[in-house]
């Protein structure tokens, strides 16, 4: 069973709404190293080394310090972290509704998304938010402390329940500013636009996640596997660099019909006008000497008269 990672409530106005956080997602793409001695391939330690003492200290004998001046620390214990004059260190405080689509583009950057299960005296409450926030298209946007840090958050209808998206403060978004893109947008050539809709629109289709998977750590799990069976590990041939774009059009015509052929790869060939209507006739006339058949099969046998 899932364990919740914090616990509080929901504040909006004077309605509280006792819920618990769960995290949604989890990590399970990337394969995990052990760090080695090259000498002897023996796993090597992490120690905590006190310099002043010159010896190694248990983690338990550590605390937390702010370092408020070069080489001068003061303590902060968790009980200073408790009692700190914050309504959101034990809820989640609405500060006011957007429009969904407003948000969306300050929402974007996404530090953790978090699933939200209210306690059952609360239910009723967590479903009318829910059913407004749906009907109206609101997101609703807050402000929560979670391990020791008050964050900005996003709080959205999802199935059944709710989920609420931590969020990155403006200043911890860096400007595009730093980036070298072109004070003015490239011109862009009517056939151009025209053959780029025409490739996007033989892309598009529903997506469906469960059709995509982790190539790179099934890559390197089969090499893991080679080298564990003491296999030589056959090498894969190297991408191809790309090269420097000289022929838009040329380049989007080739894609074009790289995309129709692997769907039609993927899907039967398409019937001819003829092939159908003669389809169709040979259906309807299997359905017209169905019943005759039947009924000829349904009569009873005669009887031979007796000499």
């Amino acid at each position: 069973m899932a364990r919740s990672m914090w616990k509080g409530a929901i504040q909006f106005g004077l309605v509280t709404i006792p819920v618990k956080l769960y995290v949604a997602t989890e990590s399970r793409a990337g394969v995990s190293f052990n760090m080695l001695h090259a000498e002897d391939l023996s796993r090597i330690q992490m120690k905590i080394f006190c310099p002043v003492e010159e010896e190694i200290i248990s983690r338990a004998d550590t605390v937390k310090g702010f370092e408020y001046a070069p080489g001068e620390y003061v303590v902060i214990t968790d009980e200073d972290l408790e009692s700190l004059p914050l309504k959101t260190v034990r809820s989640i405080e609405i500060e006011q509704f957007v429009e969904s689509e407003a948000a969306a583009t300050h929402t974007k950057f996404v530090k953790q998304a978090y699933y939200i299960e209210p306690d059952k005296i609360g239910r009723k409450a967590f479903a009318l938010l829910k059913a407004v926030l749906q009907d109206k298209g609101l997101t609703a946007i807050c402000k929560v402390v979670i391990k020791d840090r008050e964050a900005l958050a996003a709080l959205d209808p999802y199935e059944n329940t709710m989920v609420l998206s931590t969020l990155y403060w403006p200043d911890e978004i860096r400007a595009l500013g730093e980036l070298d893109l072109p004070e003015e947008e490239p011109e862009v050539k009517a056939a151009e636009k025209a053959m780029a809709e025409q490739l996007v629109g033989s892309m598009t289709g529903e997506f469906d996640p469960a059709g995509y998977q982790d190539e790179y750590r099934t890559a390197l799990m089969q090499i893991i596997e080679s080298k564990v069976e003491g296999k030589e590990v056959v090498a894969v041939p190297a991408a191809e660099e790309p090269s420097n774009l000289v022929d838009l059009m040329a380049a989007l015509e080739a894609s074009v019909k790289a995309a129709k052929a692997a769907r039609e790869a993927g899907t039967p060939p398409p019937t001819s006008v003829a092939e159908a209507k003669a389809k169709k006739a040979d259906s309807a006339k299997g359905r017209a000497s169905a019943p005759a058949e039947e009924a000829e099969e349904a009569k009873p046998a005669r009887r031979r008269k007796s000499a």
